[in-house]
């Protein structure tokens, strides 16, 4: 076991160089390596005391400097996070998955704790909330940014934010949609590929967050709540004739948005089944039309009020799951898209999920006992830190046991001709194999 863990540190050392060069002093350049060490080491406890004690003993107060008062920037890091992330899942097959988790705290004074929705609870409790982004390829998710959502009882009492160390960037009152936006611009900046942005119907409800995509050039799949109005692909603008009066100055569609479960009411039904589980094949039900999102300016249509008039083409999909649930979602993919491409993209965006349970049960992401917005910030950078480098080691031990089957195969596969080419008098050569399975470069 101990040479197990040498093996793992001495590796981990390697992969932490890029980080370390950006941190620069030698003292924070000492204490990283030991943070990271603690979070994946074993433990039940992942605050900064149990680590020290387990692998720093003495370093406490460095080790607590580090991550809860050191002046240093952590902006660096959070780039060269993005930079690894691309290297081992980032290209045109990879999705970014924009989410939030919740981490139930007690008392009132940690940083952005208070009475909000906390999803892994399915009520409102009291916790902090923080939006992530997930870049994943295939199965193999990795935790890019993780930012703290304040609610209103923060931002609108300043001396509580200023306790907290909240930067004055930051203090202003931001929806999670709007965080997840000045995130994505984050990622962008430090060239991180992917091909399509997921959310679920928290974001996806929000049109200045689907506009925020379509402006960025982005493809996006989002869900939305069943009563989120869409107009027919085919709707016209016309210029309404006044009874009296001046002529009105703007056009109106010809016919009214309608609830996107009323959209799919009459629409074909098919049986999809995306991939398969751990406990068999995963499938549903999943209907999709073209449609025109209600997300224009609003404008007065006779006597039915104000009215969103129509915004962009995008594909309305539904879902029937197997327990009776229904989900909605809009697309901006192209016409083109078949509906099989439609839910296996869809459906990606569970594999978050399993990086946030991850992070919390394995790396003590929701273990900060800290209150500062900086101690906080810094503990999940060092978490996402150390779930990137157990990825790294997946994927190098997936390529690993891939070669190594391809070469058993090619040995019998060898054996075998040679026998055969023995009763001809002649050889044989094996070529070595090219593994799909490791850290690459997005082209």
């Amino acid at each position: 076991m101990a040479d197990t863990r040498v093996g793992w540190e001495g590796e981990l050392g390697r992969w932490l160089r890029p980080f370390l060069e950006r941190l620069g002093h030698k003292a924070r350049q000492r204490m990283c390596p030991l943070y990271v060490t603690g979070l994946i080491g074993p433990g039940d406890r992942k605050s900064v005391q149990p680590m020290a004690e387990r692998f720093a003993p003495g370093d406490y107060d460095q080790l607590h400097h580090f991550v809860a008062a050191g002046v240093w920037d952590a902006a660096p890091l959070e780039t060269e996070l993005l930079i690894q992330a691309d290297k081992l899942v980032g290209g045109s097959d990879a999705v970014l998955v924009i989410d939030d988790t919740a981490m139930p705290k007690k008392g009132k004074h940690s940083i952005g704790v208070g009475a909000q929705y906390a999803s892994a609870l399915g009520k409102t409790a009291n916790c902090q909330t923080l939006v992530s982004l997930t870049l994943a390829r295939g199965e193999v998710p990795v935790t890019v940014a993780l930012r703290l959502f304040l609610p209103e009882s923060w931002t609108s009492d300043r001396a509580r934010l200023k306790r907290a160390g909240v930067p004055a960037e930051h203090q202003a009152a931001r929806t999670k949609p709007e965080i997840a936006l000045a995130e994505i611009d984050r990622m962008i900046a430090a060239g991180v590929h992917f091909g399509c942005a997921l959310a679920d119907a928290g974001y996806g409800l929000s049109a200045p967050f689907r506009q925020g995509l379509t402006a960025r050039g982005l493809a996006w799949a989002v869900g939305i709540p069943r009563h989120l109005k869409v107009y027919p692909v085919g709707v016209h603008l016309i210029w309404p004739i006044a009874k009296r009066g001046r002529p009105r100055q703007r056009s109106i569609p010809d016919i009214l948005s309608i609830p996107a479960e009323d959209m799919l009411a009459d629409a074909k039904w098919q049986n999809i089944t995306w991939r398969t589980g751990t406990k068999g094949k995963l499938r549903a039900r999943f209907a999709a039309v073209r449609v025109r999102t209600a997300d224009g300016p609003p404008q007065r249509i006779r006597d039915k009020g104000q009215q969103h008039l129509p915004g962009d083409k995008a594909w309305l999909i539904g879902e029937r799951r197997a327990s009776g649930e229904k989900k909605y979602y809009l697309a901006n993919l192209p016409a083109e898209t078949n509906l099989r491409t439609l839910a296996a993209i869809i459906k990606a965006r569970w594999i978050c999920e399993q990086a946030h349970q991850q992070m919390k049960e394995e790396l003590g992401l929701d273990h900060f006992e800290g209150r500062s917005w900086q101690g906080l910030h810094r503990h999940a950078l060092m978490t996402m830190i150390a779930y990137a480098f157990l990825q790294h080691r997946r994927l190098i031990q997936a390529r690993r046991g891939k070669k190594n089957r391809r070469t058993a195969t090619s040995a019998k596969l060898a054996r075998r001709a040679s026998r055969h080419h023995q009763r001809h008098h002649a050889t044989t050569a094996a070529m070595p194999a090219l593994s799909n399975m490791a850290p690459r470069h997005a082209a």
